[in-house]
Parts: structure tokens; C-alpha cells; sequence
């Protein structure tokens, strides 16, 4: 019975409710629906805002039936976030109850939570001014969609819209609209404010803003958000279906018919006066009513003052004929941008961790519009929370990945500021990143550098630098990165886009210099004899882009064209290891076919990949197996195959081709078909290969042998075919026709190979180190040692041994130095004390006599010189005057004679300029680069006898000074802008040689030879000046064999009277110089001096030694078997001339 009377009373009260109640809780769209955790359900729970009334259900379907769990009134309800252990929860408080509700993200939390406030606010709000407004008919419907009931409007643009058009109208921007509400905003509604609502309305505005909207064309109430944006942003801020009465041509005739209407009561003539391109604050003519504004108030024009005061910052575009069509004059121009991002801390700027994600990550209302980025603390927001003028932005920096391993959702975006802030936002998607920073960047790059926004950077902005046009002052540029390549636009007349290639970049340094009394930090780049210096506004944006450039500098994949790579577009790691091998291992067997050490070869193959260009590779650190295994495994790991997959059939198609001219011409087709990268390191490969399998007979490298070892290299295939080997072995033997080589180059290379290895001891000595004649003070036979010297002395090194030698102690007053002297004397160049001797040494094999080079150890600097030194260094490395100049060869119109020219030495470059009137200089060369050499070759005819020669890659310059005091002080500054420091620091130890005995006594400099058979004379083929060390290529003539036999003759006397000498003068010699013979290898002693020396090294064995001689101090056999060779050659030599 009572369950009876349960039914009954709520069908009773059922059937008394209207029936549109249930119609309309289904058709009127909720503000906010969605599955939520509720505190006591174990299952997720359906929630619904709508009004000012939380629905909670089950599922949706119980919604609509009218099914439900409860319903929460927000007009006594209050919202708040829960603690933070539990970080996507809120909760709901009722006077009888608090809702504890859990979302899935925090994004999803914040949104309700600002919905459920919004939802109270309402529900509190006052009606007294929504209820006036409405008092004009037109303005019960919204003025964009014709939603009924509207209850938000724009107050600068006189129309009333509803709420989902007032969150679009919001992301114009406060300058265009600004949107109040006509319940909460009560206070901002003067009496003014919504007189003026009245009298204009919504019928008469749009009479206005849509006089020319088509029909198909109208703005529905259910519009989704991306149209109604759309919409609202095409009838507004680009005034398309603008239609105004009047058609004034300039800004002028606009503001001069404002001036008139201001002053008569119709508002709405100001109204389309104004939006139609008047400007707001423009100048009446009258100097006590200067502005429309005071026009107005003298009028005594309430309504007209109210509206001028809201629009006092609007700015819209005329209205023309541009309007019959559609398109304002300046839509074109405008960018406009809205949308939800997410704004990061300061602090955050950095690397973030997902968890730095939750807490310092927001999702903010953004705006772009007129040159500002406003953002809010959502789209209903009237007030931006902060904005960002784009004119102050010097760098933008768009992070191309997702920036957060975790959140693949996230795509930022940072903006760096002249006053050194940082903006971090990101982006729901790639291409919202793209669009946005698109915008940002097109606002504050100007015409000029228009070009670089049509590349994908990752970077953009302004950075200031110099380059050879202009040394002496920082000037302004615009910079891009896109990828590897650094495009740029500099400030200067008629410039257009260039760039620089970055991976092939020769050098990439950071330093400081001093600039206005404030350290700076400072970017070189070299690239193909191209420098460009940089610098930031900052040191914060500098480092950005030194980090972005050092990284796209970088090796960046597997590839080969994603390797650091050489000015000939050869990747470093495949240049460094031919040029190891080449110094270091021509000499040595079977080279190529040594295992180095697996793990010496992963961690250098590794150090290569992470910063090639870093990488140096030096003898006694590196091995050589090591450095061959590295090259091989460098180019079997490589993505595509150096001769690539693609081509495979086609290489190996051509060996059925038997005629070999035929063949080759077909693999220098498919050789100009390879990718450039691939093309320049295959030329450079098979040129290094070609080099060693000429030492075949020293290396035992053949062009098969070569072509074994590395056919699986270059065509990556598992295993080994004949027909692969038989490929390689053909490019190997025909380099010279495929990469058109000529035969002044082939004869070049041979002349390399010869003095490498004949100069180079690769097997003989563990420590590969060279014999050389060194002088000391002046090049006389008295003054000359010879001398070991390794792959790493240095000259300091070398001084100290030489005067330690000589028993020579340097004066304190006086610096000693090394000098590289060619042309019999005619040029020197001091060393400096870091400069690496056997560098120098090996050098010289590509002069044309490399015979007159040698070295010399004499005083450089004297106390004089020293204080001049001083005073150069404290005023800065800057030196001008007017010199006499040669260029070699002549590149000037008066041919060979030396001209007058003007020359500036400053901030590490030499500057040459016509006179001292000249603005530009003709040529830049970086003192870094230069070889200088005092005095001038005579053959150049020098005016003077003080000259210096300064040699770089592509120029070599010569100079003549009027005195000897203005070479020594041109020397002196060039010198001083090279290095920092002439002479080692005050307290440095001196570096001593690494050898146990550098002294080799009373030796001629004699190469060190791997095979016997190599001291042999070749006849007419070669003959070899023992006296000075060089190899000397001449003709079939008698005259060099007459010559060959008297040296060797003088040279085998020299040799018998040493061995030959007295006990007496042995000992007597050995108290002088106690390591005279000494090499410090482990070889047979000389004992009995007395003997000849085939005799001696019989007796060796068994006799004691009695010379005065260390024990330690003995020949070598090598070195024994050379002088027997010697003493042979001088008892052929006698018998001939005898017969």
C-alpha cells in the first residue's frame, strides 16, 4: 500500500510539470559534459554543467531519459582544488554536501574548475543592466549569430553577442574588441555606456559591419568554434562585409569628416567614420581641442565622448573599394593568431622532465594581433595575464621534435627579448608551432631579410657581425638555421640572401674580446677561406645560437653527406686517416691488412662521430692498425655504400666489358652519377690507395691486395666476389684516367712518397723518429748536429736539446728560437715554441728544391726587441703604414714591379688598401693563416734589402721595409697578432726531447730505409745528396753520376777517418760530448776504434768495451749496415777510377 501511494504522488507530479521541461534540458547545450571519477563510485560517473545546474548520472543515456544520481544548484555551491596528493582533483561544497570529482589530466581539471566558476558568477550576477540593453529589441539577439538572450557585448564596438561569440571576439585582442559582461561587469556599464547600446542596438551596427554579408555566408548558433572565429575575425578585424554611406579616399578626408561628426549627436556616423579607418587621436587643427575627443566635450556630446573614450586605441584599415570585394587594403599585411597554448615558467626554460611538465606548464588563451602576443588565463578572460611586444623579440628558437619524451602533444617554441627575458610556449601540433612562430617572426624581421622566412629555421633572429667587407665596426644582420645551413642577410648596399654550409665548416671557435670596457663572447666561422665573426645582444641569446650551430656543425646520422666534412666535401674522419696513414704508414707492410685493437678503434670511431673536427690524431698516441681499422669500419657502417647499393649491378656489369678504355669510360660514368659527398671522398679514397700501392714495393700493397681488403668496404656486401676485388683493382689502377689526373700531380706524388718514406723510420724505430741537420747560430759544417726528432717535439723541445748540446745558456736578456730558413738563406721564419717540427720538416717536400731547406737555432729577440714586444702587447696587435708590395704571381696592371700600398694589421687580419684614403680594403688575410718569412727572394728584384714574405693558402705577398728597424717591427706585430705569448710563461719548466739521447755525434743526416735493397745507387733513375738528406730527381747525365761519385767519396772518407779515429781522441771527444754516437736504441757497440769496421762488429761479441764510451751509447745495426753500404760504395768508386 505504500508503495502504492510512492507511485502515485510522483506520477501526479510528473504529469504537472510542462512538458517543454524535459525538451529543453536535452536541447539546450551544456556549457561542460563528461566522465568523471566521483569519491564512493567505484565506476566513472557522467557529469554535466548546464546553467547554473550540475547534472550527475550514470551514463549519458540516463541524462537524456531524465535519469540521474543528483543535481547540484551552483547558485549555493563553491568550487575548489583538493591538496596535492591528489593533483587532478576538485571538489564541489553544498551547504548539504561536498562532491569530491577526479579528471583524467590536469588540463581537464582546470577546465571544469573555470567552467564551474563561470557557472557561479552567473548565477550571482545582476540583471539590472542585461535587462536595459534588451530594452532595444535587436539587441536580444546576438549581433553574430542570433543567439537568443545574449548577455556579453563588445563595448567599443556597440554590439551585444552572445557568449560563445564573445569568447571568439576575446582572441582579437583588447584593441580591436573589448568584451564585458552585462551581469558581472556591472561597474564598467555607466549610464553613457548603455544609452549608447540603446540608441545604436545591434540592427543599426550591423547595418554597418554586415551591410554586404551574403546569406549563404551568415553565422549560424551552432556553429563549431573554428568558423565562428573565422567569421568573426573576417567581419571585424578585416572589415569584409563592412558597407559604409561615404567614400573617402585618403586618411585625411577620414579624419577630417571624424572632426565633423564628433560634434552632432549621431554616433552612429562617428561609429562608421571610425571603423572605416579614421584615426581616433588624430589632430583637429585646433590647438585647445586637439583630439576628436575634446571636440566632443566642447560640443557638449556625451554619447560621442563615451564612444571615443573605448576606441581611443582602435586601428582598422580603410574602407575603400576594396570592400565591394572582400579584402581590405591592408588584409594582406595583417596577422592575426588565437588559440590554447602552453605557457612554461621562466625557470623552465630549460630541459624539462615530464614531471616539471605538470607543475609548471599552463594552458593559456593565446593572442597575436598588432605586433603584440597577449595571453590569458582563459578564452573568457578580458584581461590579459601578460603580452609580449613582438618589435622587442631578437630571437626565436623552434624546437623541431616533441619536447617532452612523454607528452608527444607538446611542440615548443622560445622567444628571447632585447631585455634579456625568455618566453617558453608550446603548441598542441607541429604545424600550430610552425604557424605561430611563422607570425612572430614576420612581425619583427624586416622587408629586407623577408627572404629567410620562407625556410623552415629552427632559429631566426638578429645577431651583429663583421666579415672581410668590413672589419672595423659590428654591424647588424639577420640570421636563419634551417638544418644544417646558416643563411644570413647583412647590412650592406644591394645584399642578398647568403649562407654557409655548416657541416663543412673548417673552423668553429669561441672567444672573448674586450669591447667598450664589457667581455664579449665572440663566434668565428670559417668555411672555404670565408670568416664571419658573430656576437648576440646578449650572452644569453649568443649561447643559443652557438649551441644550435655547434650542433648543426655536428654529425647528425649515419649517413655520409651527415658527417662533419672537409672544404672539399670529404668527410674529417676518411681526410684524417688518409693523412695518418700517408705521414705514417706508406712505409709499412702489409698495412692495410693489420688488426688494431677492437676497443682503441670503437672509442676512436665514436670520438669521430660525436666531433670529427676535433678529433687530431697523433703518432705515439694513435696506432697506426688502429687508425687503418677505423677508416675500414667507418665506411662498411656508413647507411648506403660508398659506391652505393643502387649501383651495385652496374659496377659489376662493366667487367664484361674486355676492352679496358671501354670500361673505364663506363665507371667514370657511374662515377658522375654518385651523390657530391659520395663522388669527392671516392676521389679522395682511391687517390690514397693509388699512393700506397706505389710503396708497394717498401708496403707490399698492391693494387689487388688493396683492392681485397677493401671491395667489402665499398660495396658493403657480406663475403667476397672476384668480381668486386676486380672492380676496386681497376679504379685503383686507372685513377689517374678517371679523376683526370694530370702529370705534373702524378710526378708531385711521387716526389711526396719518395722523402716520406725515405724520411720516415716506420719499422726501424718503435718511436718513428727522424734524423735531421740542424745549425746553430750560422750554417756552417762546424756548427751543425744531427739530431733525433720525433713526431711530437716541438721546437721548444728542439732549442733546448740543441743548446743543452752545446752547452749553451742562454743569456736572460735574449730569447733563442727555431727558424725554418729556404732558398739557400734567403728566407726564414721563426717557429714558434708549439710549432711541431716534423710538420715543418715534411713540408718541405713540396718545394720546388727541397734541398735548400734546413734549420737553424740563433737568438731572436734581444732585450731591445723584448721591451718593443712589450709595448706592442699592451697597446693591442695594431700596425699600419705604407709598404712596398709584390704579389707572386703578379696580379697587378704594372706587372712585375713592386707598387706602393697601404697595409693595416688589426684584430687578427692584415688589410691591404690601395692608399690611406681608401675606405675598402682590396684583400683580408687572417694573420692566423700566414706564413711570414723575413727577406725576399732576389729573383723578385726587392727595392730594399728589408723585406718580409708572407705566404698564406692562395697568396704569397711579399713586403720591403725602408730600414731594418720598421721589418723587425712589422715582423714583430704580425707575429704578435699570430700568438699570444713569443716565448714559453715565466716559471714554465723547459720541455726536454722525449729521446733518451737526441744527439747523434758526428753522423751526416742519413734516412732511415726499410729494406736493403733501397741504399742501393738506381743508376741514372735517382740519385740522393747524403749531405743535405733531400732526394733529388735529376736527368740522364754524366755529370750527376761524376758528381754522385765524388760525394760519395768525400762523404765515405768523412765516415772511415770517424770509425778510424784513436783511442786518445775518442776518449777526449767523449768528454766533450758524452752522448757523441749515441742513438739510444738498442744495437752492437763500437769497441775498438782501431779496427775497421766490418772487424769491429765481429769482436763486439766477445771484447769488453774499452773506450770511454757509456755503455749505453751504441749504433744500431741499421745504421752499421748503412755505413758498410757507404764504405762499399767508396771501394767501387776506387777501383773504377783505378781501372
Amino acid at each position: 500500500e505504500e508503495r502504492n501511494d510512492w507511485v502515485n504522488t510522483m506520477l501526479s507530479a510528473l504529469k504537472s510539470q510542462p512538458d517543454n521541461k524535459s525538451q529543453s534540458r536535452t536541447s539546450v547545450a551544456p556549457e561542460k559534459s563528461g566522465y568523471l571519477e566521483l569519491k564512493g563510485y567505484k565506476a566513472k560517473i557522467f557529469l554535466l554543467l548546464q546553467g547554473n545546474t550540475v547534472w550527475i548520472c550514470k551514463n549519458e543515456q540516463d541524462f537524456k531519459t531524465g535519469f540521474g544520481i543528483t543535481l547540484i544548484p551552483m547558485n549555493v555551491a563553491n568550487v575548489k582544488q583538493v591538496d596535492r596528493t591528489a593533483k587532478q582533483s576538485f571538489e564541489i561544497i553544498t551547504p548539504y554536501k561536498s562532491f569530491s570529482f577526479t579528471a583524467e589530466s590536469e588540463r581537464e581539471k582546470q577546465e571544469w574548475i573555470e567552467a564551474l566558476q563561470q557557472s557561479i558568477a552567473e548565477t550571482l550576477s545582476d540583471y539590472e543592466v542585461a535587462e536595459k540593453i534588451w530594452f532595444n529589441e535587436s539587441n536580444r539577439s546576438c549581433a553574430d549569430c542570433r543567439a537568443p538572450s545574449p548577455d556579453w557585448a563588445s563595448i567599443n564596438l556597440c554590439v551585444v553577442i552572445c557568449k560563445k561569440c564573445a569568447g571568439r571576439h576575446r582572441s582579437l585582442g583588447p584593441r580591436d574588441s573589448k568584451v564585458r559582461s552585462l551581469k558581472m561587469d556591472a561597474s564598467i556599464w555607466s549610464n553613457e555606456l548603455i544609452e549608447l547600446f540603446i540608441i545604436i542596438g545591434n540592427k543599426r551596427a550591423n547595418s554597418f559591419w554586415a551591410g554586404n554579408l551574403p546569406p549563404d555566408e551568415e553565422l549560424h548558433r551552432d556553429a563549431p568554434p573554428e568558423k565562428r572565429i573565422a567569421f568573426i575575425t573576417q567581419k571585424y578585424k578585416e572589415g569584409k562585409f563592412r558597407k559604409a554611406p561615404f567614400h573617402y579616399k585618403t586618411k585625411e578626408q577620414l579624419n577630417k569628416a571624424l572632426c565633423a561628426a564628433v560634434v552632432k549627436p549621431d554616433v552612429l556616423e562617428t561609429l562608421m567614420l571610425l571603423f572605416s579607418g579614421a584615426d581616433a587621436m588624430c589632430a583637429t587643427g585646433d590647438p585647445l581641442y586637439s583630439t576628436p575627443y575634446l571636440l566632443a566635450k566642447k560640443a557638449g556630446q556625451r554619447l560621442q565622448m563615451e564612444f571615443l573614450y573605448h576606441n581611443k586605441f582602435s586601428d582598422f584599415p580603410n574602407c575603400d573599394t576594396g570592400f565591394e570585394s572582400g579584402f581590405s587594403e591592408d588584409s594582406s599585411h595583417s596577422t592575426f593568431l588565437c588559440e590554447f597554448l602552453y605557457k612554461f615558467s621562466s625557470n623552465t626554460a630549460k630541459l624539462l622532465t615530464e614531471k616539471k611538465l605538470k607543475e609548471d606548464c599552463n594552458r593559456r588563451w593565446c593572442t597575436l594581433e598588432s605586433g603584440f602576443l597577449s595571453y590569458y588565463e582563459n578564452d573568457r578572460t578580458a584581461t590579459p595575464n601578460g603580452m609580449i611586444d613582438i618589435s622587442e623579440v631578437i630571437c626565436l628558437v623552434a624546437h623541431k621534435s616533441d619536447f617532452f619524451v612523454n607528452r608527444g602533444d607538446v611542440f615548443t617554441f622560445e622567444i628571447y627579448l632585447m631585455s634579456e627575458r625568455v618566453f617558453l610556449f608550446g603548441a598542441e601540433t607541429a604545424y600550430s608551432q610552425r604557424k605561430w612562430t611563422w607570425a612572430i617572426a614576420k612581425h619583427f624581421v624586416p622587408p629586407v631579410a623577408e627572404c629567410l622566412l620562407e625556410r623552415d629555421c629552427d632559429l631566426i633572429g638578429q645577431l651583429y657581425y663583421k666579415d672581410c667587407h668590413s672589419l672595423d665596426q659590428w654591424r647588424k644582420g639577420w640570421f636563419a638555421l634551417e638544418k644544417s645551413s646558416l643563411y644570413f642577410c647583412l647590412e650592406v648596399d644591394n645584399a642578398e640572401e647568403d649562407s654557409i654550409y655548416l657541416r663543412r665548416l673548417q673552423e668553429l671557435t669561441i672567444s672573448s674580446v674586450m669591447q667598450n670596457g664589457e667581455k664579449i663572447d665572440v663566434l668565428l666561422l670559417v668555411e672555404k677561406g670565408r670568416t664571419l665573426y658573430i656576437h648576440g645582444h646578449s650572452k644569453l641569446d649568443f649561447m643559443v645560437w652557438y649551441a644550435a650551430i655547434e650542433k648543426a656543425a655536428g654529425t647528425d646520422g649515419n649517413a655520409l653527406q651527415d658527417q662533419q666534412l672537409s672544404k672539399h666535401d670529404v668527410p674529417i674522419i676518411v681526410n684524417s686517416c688518409i693523412a695518418f696513414v700517408t705521414q705514417y704508414g706508406l712505409g709499412s707492410k702489409q698495412i692495410y691488412l693489420k688488426k688494431g685493437d677492437s676497443s682503441n678503434v670503437a672509442e676512436l670511431l665514436e670520438s669521430f662521430k660525436k666531433d670529427a673536427r676535433s678529433v687530431k690524431l697523433r703518432a705515439g698516441k694513435h696506432q697506426l692498425e688502429d687508425v687503418t681499422d677505423v677508416l675500414k669500419s667507418f665506411l662498411s657502417q656508413i647507411d648506403d655504400a660508398l659506391l652505393t647499393k643502387e649501383l651495385y649491378p652496374f659496377w659489376i656489369s662493366a667487367l664484361d666489358t674486355q676492352n679496358e678504355k671501354e670500361r673505364v669510360r663506363k665507371y667514370g660514368a657511374f662515377i658522375r652519377t654518385l651523390p657530391p659527398v659520395n663522388r669527392a671522398t671516392l676521389a679522395a679514397l682511391i687517390e690514397h690507395l693509388y699512393r700506397v700501392q706505389k710503396c708497394s714495393e717498401i708496403n707490399h700493397m698492391n693494387p689487388h691486395n688493396l683492392a681485397m681488403v677493401f671491395s667489402s668496404c665499398l660495396f658493403q656486401t657480406k663475403g667476397q666476389t672476384s668480381e668486386e676485388v676486380n672492380v676496386i683493382e681497376d679504379l685503383i689502377k686507372n685513377y689517374v684516367q678517371l679523376f683526370d689526373i694530370n702529370e705534373d700531380q702524378v710526378k708531385q706524388m711521387d716526389i711526396e712518397n719518395s722523402f716520406i718514406t725515405r724520411w720516415k723510420d716506420t719499422q726501424v724505430s718503435q718511436a718513428g723518429d727522424l734524423l735531421i741537420e740542424v745549425y746553430v747560430e750560422r750554417k756552417e759544417p762546424d756548427c751543425s748536429i744531427i739530431i733525433r726528432v720525433s713526431p711530437l717535439m716541438e721546437a721548444e723541445e728542439l732549442i733546448n736539446d740543441v743548446l743543452g748540446i752545446k752547452n749553451i745558456i742562454p743569456n736572460k736578456d735574449d730569447i733563442w728560437a727555431a727558424f725554418e730558413v729556404l732558398e739557400n738563406g734567403e728566407l726564414e721564419r721563426p717557429l714558434h715554441y708549439t710549432e711541431n717540427i716534423l710538420e715543418q720538416v715534411l713540408h718541405w717536400s713540396s718545394l720546388p728544391e727541397p734541398g735548400t731547406a734546413y734549420l737553424i737555432i740563433k737568438r731572436f729577440l734581444t732585450a731591445d726587441m723584448i721591451k718593443l714586444y712589450s709595448e706592442k702587447k699592451e697597446k693591442g696587435s695594431v700596425k699600419a703604414g705604407i709598404l712596398k708590395y709584390k704579389e707572386e704571381p703578379s696580379k697587378l696592371l704594372s706587372g712585375n714591379k713592386f707598387q706602393e700600398r697601404y697595409f693595416d694589421l688589426r684584430e687578427g687580419n692584415l688589410l691591404l688598401y690601395k692608399d690611406m684614403k681608401a675606405s675598402k680594403p682590396e684583400k683580408v688575410l687572417p694573420v692566423n693563416s700566414l706564413k711570414l718569412y723575413l727577406g725576399v727572394k732576389k729573383r723578385m728584384k726587392p727595392p730594399t734589402n728589408w723585406g718580409l714574405a708572407i705566404f698564406s693558402e692562395k697568396h704569397q705577398w711579399y713586403l720591403c721595409c725602408d730600414g731594418q728597424d720598421a721589418q723587425m717591427e712589422w715582423m714583430i706585430s704580425i707575429f704578435t697578432a699570430q700568438h699570444a705569448d713569443v716565448w714559453p710563461p715565466a716559471g714554465k719548466a723547459r720541455k726536454q726531447s722525449i729521446t733518451k739521447s737526441p744527439k747523434v755525434g758526428g753522423l751526416p743526416l742519413i734516412p732511415i730505409q726499410q729494406e736493403k735493397n733501397t741504399h742501393k745507387i738506381r743508376g741514372s733513375m735517382e740519385s740522393i745528396d747524403l749531405q743535405s738528406g733531400h732526394p733529388k730527381f735529376g736527368e740522364h747525365q754524366e755529370n750527376d753520376f761524376l758528381e754522385e761519385r765524388k760525394n760519395l767519396k768525400e762523404r765515405a772518407s768523412i765516415v772511415a777517418q770517424c770509425l778510424e779515429r784513436k783511442e786518445e781522441k775518442a776518449q777526449n771527444h767523449a768528454k766533450t760530448h758524452r752522448s757523441l754516437i749515441s742513438l739510444g736504441d738498442v744495437g752492437v757497440g763500437l769497441t775498438d776504434p782501431h779496427q775497421r769496421p766490418h772487424k769491429a762488429l765481429k769482436k763486439t761479441k766477445n771484447k769488453p768495451n774499452k773506450t770511454t764510451l757509456e755503455v749505453d751509447h751504441k749504433l744500431p745495426s741499421n745504421v752499421i749496415r748503412e755505413l758498410n753500404s757507404v764504405l762499399q760504395k767508396n771501394r767501387a768508386l776506387h777501383g773504377e777510377t783505378s781501372s
